[in-house]
Formats: structure tokens, C-alpha cells, sequence
């Protein structure tokens, strides 16, 4: 064992602790590693199979590390209306990548949500942490270049 023995090692050996170890695994990580698969299926006793099967039935876990800054465009009923369809498709055109991407330099992840909570503001987008609202094209290549 090795990089994940710490957070493993919280929970007792039984598959049922198997998504709440994966999901403090990806919190610390951003993603499921494939070290972390082969130190799960070593820890819990299940093989690799076992654990990509249980894990990858959850929207919420990812398999590819993310880009040092995460961009999320809002495609809720608000920002759709407002717009974030172009914004998503000028994000793309720009990062010469598709939603759920990383660039090929590993800096920018791209991510369509459901919604953002930030209907008053549409169309917004989350940058890292950060809510941008009512945002433009002129507004979204600021961004970019400040992110670069």
C-alpha cells in the first residue's frame, strides 16, 4: 500500500465503505487514479473489476485528472435562455476541446452542470471556485487570458 493508505485505512475492509473511501480518495485527488483502483482492490479485497464497476455507477467520480482550473458552464433553463449554449461552443472552439475535456497541457478542464443556483445571474459560469454572471463573449477571452 502506498499513497492511499491513510484514507483507506479510516474505514473498516468491508465493501460497503468502498464509495465513501473512493469519494474522500477523489476529494484529496480530483480523480480516481488507477494506483488508487489497484490500493482499493488490494485494501477492500475485491479485484479491479469489482471496484470500477461499483465506482463508475456515480456520475460523480472521474477517472482523468483535472486541469489546474475547472470551468463550469451553467446549461440550467436561465443561462440556456441567456445564452451559455454560445458560451460553451466559443469555450470549446477556444480550448480546442469538448465539454468534459482537459486541454492537452493540463491546464483547463471544461464541465456542463445542470445548474449553478445562479439563475439571476445568467448566463454564469464557475471558474475554480469563482461565479462569473451575466457573462459575454468579450467577458469569457478576459478569463481565458487571465487563467493562461
Amino acid at each position: 500500500m502506498g499513497t492511499y493508505k491513510e484514507i483507506l485505512e479510516t474505514y473498516e475492509p468491508k465493501r460497503e465503505y468502498l464509495v465513501s473511501a473512493m469519494q474522500d480518495i477523489q476529494e484529496k485527488e480530483g480523480y480516481i487514479s488507477p494506483e488508487a483502483v489497484k490500493e482499493a482492490s488490494e485494501y477492500f479485497s475485491l479485484s479491479k473489476a469489482d471496484i470500477y464497476s461499483v465506482v463508475s455507477f456515480y456520475a460523480q467520480f472521474k477517472f482523468k485528472k483535472p486541469g489546474k482550473h475547472i470551468i463550469r458552464v451553467c446549461k440550467g433553463t436561465a443561462c440556456h435562455v441567456r445564452g451559455s449554449g454560445s458560451l460553451l461552443s466559443a469555450l470549446e472552439e477556444r480550448l480546442k476541446i469538448k465539454e468534459g475535456e482537459t486541454t492537452q497541457d493540463g491546464l483547463i478542464s471544461l464541465e456542463r452542470v445542470a445548474c449553478l443556483g445562479a439563475c439571476a445571474l445568467a448566463p454564469a459560469i464557475v471558474v475554480d471556485d469563482k461565479v462569473h454572471a451575466r457573462i459575454t463573449l468579450p467577458d469569457l477571452e478576459k478569463i481565458l487570458k487571465e487563467l493562461k
